[in-house]
This record gives structure tokens, sequence and C-alpha cells, in this order.
């Protein structure tokens, strides 16, 4: 039973099988041809600035939806569904960029992609938390974001080759098949195994306890402060790995489909191992060292990617990328459920740091593309790693209000 803690019986083990499955095979099916789209229109004759106001318009859609749909989510009883419907769509949004590359048609497909992505994240969230319930949430969680990485890692590989070697039509035509994959491991998952009651956060022990008002996220102050610094970090963060493939690429020195799946190869293997210790440690200490950790690491990825261009500055580059996202898969999702325990609101929480966090992300793209025109890309990463100082500080400066969790 999923009250009985972190130690899974045998049975538990094989129904948590196909909620792994739908992790690992998700990664390529959310993004769609995502990672990709930079250097595919760059290629093209894009500038940068162009492509990173496109790819922002996406993030803002995702962003604005994403609080809602976790709302949705928490009073949903068809939890599989909100992974299913926008996985389908996310390939669908995919496919336009294929055919049409005017700036409308391209800012479109973002859009569908962003809004569909934004309610699969929560949605296995829930779908987790209802599975394992709160003592098993931490451990579930780790194992989901190892797949998840691992997922990304050859998924990411295999997209690569496939764009080089074949065309960037065959990168969709992976993604469309993880995506029938996915699907095919959410109606593995029995929808017993749910409970619906635990799975938005509520009280185990109490049945009928009811949710908290939604206004329990404007006077959660812990949720605050971990909004606002994830949302300083990933405005830094959002646009280093776009830019530098097109920094590499414009400067011919590298080939487009294989420079970027190497960037994600190296940065989702780091993440494997990332989210894996992350777990360890979360359930021996707390969260809050974990996300101070994936902060630093973003200031010395900036130096990296500002004075080692092309393959030199990959591996530095991207394994700092992989540290700070592992630590953070795992330690964000997990701060949240804790923190917003018993109040039957956590999958909205989880929504809304996403949302937040999403505010920043949603600008990196334009901001960053617009520095690297007007002063070059070594001193944009600068400034961009010069975020992660700041969130930092915000994290450090609020210690007293979050170093329980």
């Amino acid at each position: 039973m999923a009250s009985q803690g972190p130690k899974q019986s045998e049975s538990q083990k094989k129904r948590l099988w196909p909620l792994l499955g739908v992790n690992f095979f998700m990664a390529d099916m959310q993004s769609g041809i995502g990672p990709f789209v930079g250097v595919f229109l760059a290629q093209r004759g894009w500038e940068s600035g162009l492509i990173g106001t496109a790819m922002t318009i996406g993030n803002i859609a995702g962003m604005l939806i994403t609080t809602p749909v976790g709302g949705f989510i928490d009073t949903s009883r068809h939890k599989r569904a909100w992974v299913i419907v926008p996985g389908a769509a996310v390939v669908a949004a995919s496919s336009i960029i294929l055919f049409w590359q005017n700036f409308w048609a391209v800012a479109a497909s973002q859009v569908a992609t962003g809004i569909a992505s934004a309610a699969i994240v929560p949605a296995v969230t829930g779908i987790t938390l209802g599975m394992v319930a709160q003592k098993g949430f931490n451990r579930q969680n780790g194992r989901n974001q190892a797949f998840n990485h691992a997922g990304n890692m050859i998924g990411a590989a295999v997209s690569g080759f496939l764009g080089w070697k074949f065309g960037y039509f065959w990168v969709f035509v992976l993604a469309a098949l993880f995506g029938a994959i996915t699907v095919a491991c959410v109606f593995m998952i029995p929808p017993d195994t749910i409970n619906h009651h635990i799975a938005r956060g509520n009280k185990e022990d109490d049945p009928e306890h009811r949710p908290s008002g939604m206004t329990v996220l404007l006077k959660h102050k812990p949720l605050i402060v971990l909004a606002l610094a994830l949302a300083v970090f990933h405005l830094g963060n959002a646009a280093i790995v776009p830019l530098y493939g097109l920094s590499a690429v414009t400067g011919k020195d590298a080939n487009g489909p294989g420079f970027v799946a190497t960037i994600i190869v190296i940065a989702q293997s780091t993440m494997v191992v990332a989210s894996v210790v992350a777990m360890h440690i979360a359930e021996k200490r707390n969260y809050w060292m974990l996300i101070l950790a994936s902060f630093l690491a973003l200031p010395l990825r900036g130096i990296f990617a500002c004075f080692l261009t092309g393959w030199w500055g990959v591996v530095p580059v991207e394994i700092l990328d992989g540290i700070g996202a592992g630590l953070q898969s795992v330690a964000v999702p997990g701060m949240v459920a804790r923190a917003l325990y018993s109040t039957g609101r956590v999958n909205l929480a989880q929504g809304a740091v996403i949302t937040i966090q999403g505010a920043g992300a949603s600008v990196s793209p334009a901001l960053g593309g617009w520095i690297a025109q007007s002063v070059g890309y070594s001193p944009t990463f600068l400034i961009l790693g010069g975020m992660g100082l700041l969130a930092a500080a915000i994290w450090v400066a609020m210690r007293g209000a979050i170093k329980h969790l």
C-alpha cells in the first residue's frame, strides 16, 4: 500500500514500472523537436533575436496556463488523461515547424507546445503522489526523474543521429513514436492505484479532510521565496543551451543536430546521477542545500560558456547544467509537496511555482538573443550566469523561512 512508506512491496514495485516508463518516454514526446528548433531555424536564415522571441511567446503561453492547469489536476479524477491528450498535442504542434517556417507559424507551434507541456509535469506529479503517498514521494520522484533524464538522453542521441543522417523529419517521427509508447504506459497504470484524495496533498489519515482555499498560495512564504528564486535563476539559465548551440553553429564550429544532441546527452546523463544523489541526500537532510547548490552551478556554467566555445566547452558547460537541473528536478517538487502537505493544493502549488519560474524562463531566450545580437555571445553568457548568484543571494537571505523544508 502507498501508506507503508518508502519501503515498497514487490506488488507495488510492479505497479510502479509503468509510471517509470511514462517518465522515460514522455521526455521526447513532451518536447517534440523543441531542443532542435533553434539550430533548425538558424540554418534557414533566422536571426538569434527572432528565434528567441518566437520561443519566448511559447514559454509565456505555457507559463500563463500552468497554475490553472494544476488546479484542474487537483480536482480531476482522470489524471491519466492530463498526460495523454497534451502529449499528443505536442507531437502535432511540432509538425508545423517542419512544413512552415514563417514567424507566426513557428510562434503558434511554440504556443501549442508550451500550453500542452504545462499540463504534463503536474499531472505526473499528482499521479506519483496518488500512488505512493507523501512518505514514498521523495524516493519515487527521484526514480521518476532519473528515468526521465535517461529518456531525454537516449532520445536526444537518437534524434541527433537521425537529424544528421536523414533530416529533421525523422526527429519528429521519433517524438511521435515515443509519444505512442508513453500513451501505452499510461494505460498500463490501473486507475484504482491512484488515490485522488492523496494525489492532491490531502491528509492521508483523514478521508473527509477538505482542501484549503486557493489563497493559501499567497500566504505561504516558503512557496513564494522558492518561486522567486527559481524565476531569477531561470531568467539566466533558460537561454544558455539554445545560445550555446547557436554560437557553435553560426561560428561553423559544429554540425547543428549533432552538436545539440551532444549538449543534451551530456546534460541529461549528468542529471540522471544528480537526481539519484539528490534523492538520497533529501532522505537524510532537507532540500534547502540542494537548491542552493543548483543555483551556484549557473555562474560557473556562464564562465565556461564564455571562454570555451564549440566542442571544447560543451562538456564542462553541460555537466554543470546537468548538476543544476538534476538537483532541482528532485528538490523542487519534493519541497512543494512537503511544504503544502495537508492543504489539498499540492498540484496547484506545483503549477504556481512552474508559472513563476516560467516567467523568468520565458523572457530568457528573448533577453539572451537580443543581448547576443548586440554585444556577442561570450559577454551574454557571463550576464546570464550572474543570475545564478542573484538567485543564491535571495535563497540565503530568506533562509529562515525555508531552511526546515
